[in-house]
């Protein structure tokens, strides 16, 4: 057993072959990245807020996040003069921005414009040029573990993600499943009951029936376009055990979160979205206080999604498919409290086709100035990740 050990530690340190070449990889052993991907696409317009924006207000007439007013609870906390943060993360993710440990960078996607949740999940995750036939059997995370000597990597996923497929054989583990629903069946049965011959009554009854129906036009979607992905619910009870998994042995990890899809219903400062935020802020927040301070100065945590949603709300009160999104970048090494890259005044003129943000930030340069700041690659190793792009430095590290 010792023996084995030491051959696994030499092998970890060993320099790679590439094209008949032997090179020394970076070494990646202090430095860890977590991947957490939020599909079924957010609605980043109200989680970081522009709420210098007129437009935004008449756009969201029933979902739009109130001005910062130390006065009012579900109003937006104040990031910038043109940026606000969704009050469902105020004892969350505020304390690390205030500590500048976290950066946004809005306007961030990648150029698919299918609108489609799994075309453009699997753009994302394949880190490859548009054009051209895709290689399913290569993911940019795969690739990026090529690139580096002392990684350990993991998925916390049910399934290995499309973006660790390829090269060595990489675990991955469930983390808990989706939480329950608030009432069930068999409880919606035992209200309805209570209330039966009562003024009440009717509208308890038809509450629930409205609420099964809209759950039939919705879920099935929601399943889908999360892809099996752990609940916001299950993030937040399984970060710390994934925290603690991540100090101890990983160091390059992937986590996706379900739940994101919101046509219906979505709500403001309360409601559906703002539950969800609320769970992945505290699920974000433990996983940062349970590695600890010393180990939190070697992590980097980016969170994406794989479009945002359309900039006007809809007839249902929810929002649909769009495009430019807003991507979260967290660590002790942050350089953060502030808004990171290329952005554009939030108006009518300014949206994507009248109708989302625009992608000014191209995720694999953006992914790549950061992975060139973390890692030391240089250009050929990054031309290796993200093939046909250049790096663009935001300075996230």
């Amino acid at each position: 057993m010792h023996r084995r050990r030491l051959l696994q530690a030499a092998a970890a340190f060993a320099p790679a072959v590439l094209a008949g070449q032997v090179w020394a990889a970076p070494a990646a052993a202090r430095t860890r990245l977590l991947i957490v991907f939020l599909r079924g696409a957010y609605d980043a317009a109200n989680v970081v807020i522009p709420i210098s924006s007129d437009f935004y207000y008449e756009a969201r007439p029933s979902l739009a996040i109130a001005r910062p007013d130390p006065a009012r609870p579900d109003a937006a906390l104040p990031l910038t003069a043109d940026w606000g943060l969704h009050p469902a993360l105020k004892d969350s993710l505020l304390p690390l921005w205030a500590k500048k440990q976290l950066a946004f960078v809005p306007f961030a996607g990648c150029d698919d414009l299918s609108r489609s949740h799994f075309e453009t999940q699997d753009t994302i995750e394949l880190g490859q040029p548009l054009q051209g036939r895709r290689d399913y059997g290569s993911g940019f995370m795969s690739r990026l573990a090529a690139q580096l000597a002392g990684v350990q990597p993991i998925a916390f996923t049910d399934r290995l993600p499309l973006s660790f497929r390829g090269g060595a054989p990489i675990p991955n583990m469930a983390v808990n499943a989706a939480a329950k629903p608030g009432v069930d069946d068999r409880q919606a049965k035992l209200i309805e009951q209570m209330y039966a011959g009562q003024a009440l009554g009717a509208s308890v009854k038809e509450g629930f029936t409205v609420r099964d129906a809209v759950y039939g036009s919705i879920a099935g979607e929601m399943t889908a376009a999360s892809r099996g992905a752990v609940s916001p619910k299950g993030f937040e009870l399984s970060a710390r055990r994934i925290a603690r998994l991540m100090q101890s042995r990983f160091n390059l990890g992937f986590v996706d979160v379900g739940g994101w899809d919101t046509h219906v219903n979505e709500g403001g400062a309360q409601g559906y979205l703002a539950g969800r935020l609320g769970e992945l802020g505290r699920g974000l927040a433990g996983f940062a206080d349970e590695i600890g301070p010393g180990a939190w100065n070697d992590t980097v945590v980016v969170v994406i999604s794989e479009f945002g949603r359309t900039f006007r709300e809809n007839g249902d009160k929810g929002t649909d498919h769009g495009h430019g999104g807003v991507w979260w970048v967290l660590g002790g090494q942050v350089e953060g409290g502030r808004l990171a890259g290329e952005q554009v005044a939030v108006t009518a003129a300014s949206l994507n086709q009248d109708r989302d943000y625009p992608v000014l930030n191209e995720y694999r340069a953006m992914l790549g100035g950061l992975f060139q700041r973390l890692y030391g690659l240089d250009q050929r190793r990054l031309e290796a990740v993200f093939p046909g792009v250049g790096p663009r430095d935001l300075r996230l590290v």
